[in-house]
Parts: structure tokens; C-alpha cells; sequence
């Protein structure tokens, strides 16, 4: 069995890639082209917006380059997780585009999308058959937790893509995808070893992430053989390791030697990894497990009101000192002045210099000299987060404390205005595993001739 190429131009589709590392992937002469298009890690306003995190832009310049490298080496192009989250609308984002482009740079080809997205009467009856599981720490899903959520969608794993190439398609759209399948699927269709497919994956989606120095805006190569794979950065100046590639294995996992998915784990308890030359790692002995039943992640996200913040800093060291009770009873006047509105809204302080990034987790809770301070108020109305959110500005800015001096105001805005309307907000409603009988049923495919 000769070997397999595969060529992971970018991180995300739209982070872009220099074209440099684009030329020399393409001069391994790639067997397939894959990219994974999307994350949950922006959070889930995307998701319950069904809106981009990745411009349009960005995306499109990306999507010229690939689909004119695929068609012009007739290889297939597979894109997992479209549009940033995979739901319906962002497919559909991403398929405009695809169309666009074919049309600009005179392409045609044969396209199959296949959407992820989970009917909700659906989700339900799995609910009631005791089909559905938290995925770690979340509460037991509900049905109004379902039904809140604007859009759900499962993970899909091989088998549709597979299915996808066995009906001639020459570019895969897919909706929310397991990470590692859209860079897999090809291999196990051709009868490459699923473990060792599954595990190249896992290093490829990330492309050049992997590598030394790392970056999620470069191109990263892979090697298939049926008792190894091997990886190296198509960017010259980066070089894969054995600490870089093993490190990657583990990014996002909560257990080193077993990585579940999809049907199944790769297990990883005999891996072994090789630095065959300076820049490229070699690896072996990854395997599948399959497991007796079949589950599939699923994902929903639901609005929950209104964001307004405002930026503000502070170095008066008095102030400083005292922020901890200043904040405190910020919080305890909004209460007593909007104490008809409890339970409608929601006020934080996210401090900079003093915990603003681990909270009570900050091992070493020390402020500076200065700080910055975030006020977020979420409310179920627009217009109720504006009032909370101007009254703990104003409350704060004036607040009085032990040692005062100045009374002309205790924060400095950098901008005028000062409060940012920030929009709709969304909480994941649904992180859940459901077990299927079929691993295709929730995942029917579409063909189109795209001319140009």
C-alpha cells in the first residue's frame, strides 16, 4: 500500500496560510486537501446566532486557494464544521461562498453537503428513550432546554464523509464534524488503518499548531502508510518534534492514552513517536477501539439576554486597596436600586491586575499598581441591561472609600462613549452525547453540480 498524502493548509478555514507553504505543500502532491472549519472554543454565541466567527473575507480568500489546488491536482477537498459551528445557516454561508468562487475562478466540480443539524421533536424522543448523557459536568438535559435552543447539531463522525466519497463527491461540505474526521475519512475509505487515520487527524487539524515554532496560520503535512504515519510543516522555517507532535495528541483531552469520538477511542496506550529527521516525526501504533454502541455529540445553544460593558482603569492605590468592599457595594446599591428587576439581570466585574483571568482560581491574587476593570451587565432587555449597567458605572465612579482624595472620579474611560452595547447573548443549552443506531441517520446528503 503506498503511502498517503495529506495536505492541512490552516488551522481554521480563513486563518489563512502563507503562500509559500501553500506552494510546497502542494509539491508533495497531496492525494487529499482537508480543513476543519470551525471550534466551539470562541464560545457559543456563533453556535445560537448561526453567525461566522471568521470573516467572510477570510474565508473566501482561503477557499480560492484550495479549490483551485484541488480541482487542478483532482483531489478532493473535504471542510468539516462549515461556517464556524456547522448548524444550518452557517452551511449555508459557506456554500454561497463555495459557489462564488467556483463561478470567479471558472471551476465545476461535483459538491455534497451534508448538514449536522438535530429536529428537536427528535432530540426529545431520544431524551424520553434514555438516549441522552451529559458529556462532563452538566446538568441532565430538559426538554425546555431543547426547545430554547435556536439551533442543535451533532458531531458527525466518518461515516458520512465516506459516504460521500463513495458517490463520486469531489469537495465535502460538511456541518459541525468531528474534528479529526474530515482529515481521516479519506484514509479509512482508501483501507488505511482507522487508529492511525484518526490520530493524523487529530495532529492535522490543528496543521501547523504541531509544530516549532507553532501557528494556526500555516500549512502542516501528513504521511499515511498502514503501520505509521509521519508529519512535517510545510513551512520550511518550522520543524515538527517529538515533544511538539506528542504535546499536540494531548491538546483538548482529558486522558492521555484514550481519546474518545465518534463509534468509538483511538487508543494511544502503545504510541510511539520518532524523530526521523530534523523536521519530520514519525508514529506508530495508534489504534481504534470501537465501541458496542454508537454515540454522537450533541451541541445547542440558547439566548439568554442582552450584554452592555464598559472599560475603565484605575491606579490610585487607596482605591486599589479597597476595590474588593468598593465592588461589593457597587453590587449592593444596584440590588437596592433595582431591587423590582431581581432575577431579570446579572452584574460582573472582571478585574484586570487582579484576578482577571483565573478568578477564584488565581493562585497568586496580587494586585499591581493599576488595574482595569471590566462592568458587564446581562439583563433580559436591552434597554434594563443599559440602566444597570450606567447606574454601576456611575455608582463606582464616585464611590466613596477609606483614604479618599479625589473627588473628581476614581476610573479613567478610555472611550466616549463609554458603555459598549455588546449584543445577544447565548449559554450552551445542550453539550450532550446521544446514542444512535445508524451513524448516518442524523447526517442525509445532498449532491450538486457546481459549474461554472
Amino acid at each position: 500500500m503506498k503511502p498517503l498524502t495529506l495536505l492541512s493548509p490552516t488551522a481554521i478555514l480563513g486563518y489563512g496560510f502563507p503562500d509559500s507553504s501553500f506552494e510546497r505543500g502542494l509539491s508533495f502532491g497531496p492525494d487529499v486537501i482537508a480543513v476543519d472549519a470551525g471550534s466551539t472554543d470562541p464560545g457559543p454565541y456563533y453556535l445560537g446566532s448561526g453567525k461566522s466567527f471568521v470573516a467572510r473575507g477570510s474565508v473566501k480568500r482561503d477557499l480560492t486557494y484550495l479549490l483551485r489546488a484541488a480541482r487542478s491536482l483532482r483531489v478532493p477537498l473535504l471542510i468539516g464544521t462549515a461556517g464556524g459551528s456547522g448548524a444550518k445557516p452557517h452551511l449555508e454561508w459557506c456554500r454561497e461562498i463555495i459557489e462564488e468562487v467556483a463561478y470567479e475562478e471558472g471551476l465545476s466540480f461535483k459538491m455534497a453537503v451534508i448538514p449536522a443539524d438535530v429536529p428537536k421533536p427528535y432530540l426529545k424522543e431520544a431524551l424520553w428513550d434514555e438516549r441522552v448523557t451529559p458529556l462532563g459536568p452538566v446538568p441532565a438535559l430538559t426538554e425546555a432546554d431543547i426547545s430554547d435552543s435556536t439551533y442543535l447539531v451533532a458531531q458527525m463522525g466518518l461515516e458520512p464523509l465516506i459516504n460521500a466519497l463513495d458517490n463520486g463527491a469531489d469537495v465535502i461540505l460538511a456541518g459541525r464534524s468531528y474534528d479529526p474526521a474530515v482529515f481521516a475519512a479519506y484514509a479509512v475509505w482508501k483501507g488505511y488503518p482507522t487508529g492511525l487515520a484518526l490520530h493524523l487527524g487529530k495532529i492535522l487539524e490543528c496543521a501547523a499548531i504541531a509544530a516549532l515554532p507553532g501557528s494556526g496560520s500555516d500549512c502542516m503535512v501528513g504521511f499515511l502508510e498502514h503501520d505509521q504515519f509521519m508529519v512535517e510543516p510545510a513551512n520550511a522555517s518550522r520543524r515538527a518534534t517529538v515533544a511538539s507532535v506528542a504535546a499536540h495528541t494531548l491538546y483538548e483531552k482529558s486522558n492521555p492514552y484514550l481519546l474518545p469520538g465518534p463509534g468509538g477511542s483511538l487508543d494511544l496506550y502503545q504510541c510511539q513517536f520518532e524523530q526521523v529527521t530534523e523536521r519530520r516525526v514519525a508514529v506508530r501504533n495508534s489504534l481504534f477501539r470501537p465501541e458496542d454502541s454508537y454515540t454522537l455529540k450533541v451541541e445547542g445553544a440558547k439566548m439568554v439576554g442582552y450584554r452592555v460593558i464598559t472599560i475603565a482603569g484605575a491606579r490610585d492605590p487607596r482605591f486599589i486597596e479597597h476595590l474588593d468592599e468598593i465592588i461589593e457595594g457597587v453590587k449592593e446599591r444596584t440590588r437596592e436600586n433595582f431591587n423590582w428587576e431581581s432575577g431579570k439581570y446579572k452584574l460582573m466585574f472582571h478585574v484586570y491586575g487582579k484576578n482577571g483571568v483565573m478568578g477564584d482560581l488565581e493562585p497568586d491574587p496580587r494586585a499591581g499598581h493599576e488595574v482595569g476593570i471590566v462592568i458587564e451587565a446581562v439583563a433580559e432587555t436591552q434597554e434594563l441591561a443599559e440602566v444597570v449597567l450606567g447606574f454601576a458605572r456611575s455608582t463606582m465612579l464616585h464611590y466613596g472609600f477609606p483614604g479618599r482624595l479625589s473627588t473628581a472620579g476614581n476610573l479613567a474611560f478610555p472611550y466616549s462613549p463609554s458603555d459598549f452595547k455588546v449584543g445577544e447573548v447565548y449559554v450552551y443549552s445542550v453539550h450532550h452525547l446521544i446514542t444512535v443506531k445508524d451513524p448516518n441517520e442524523l447526517f442525509p446528503i445532498t449532491f450538486e453540480e457546481v459549474r461554472s
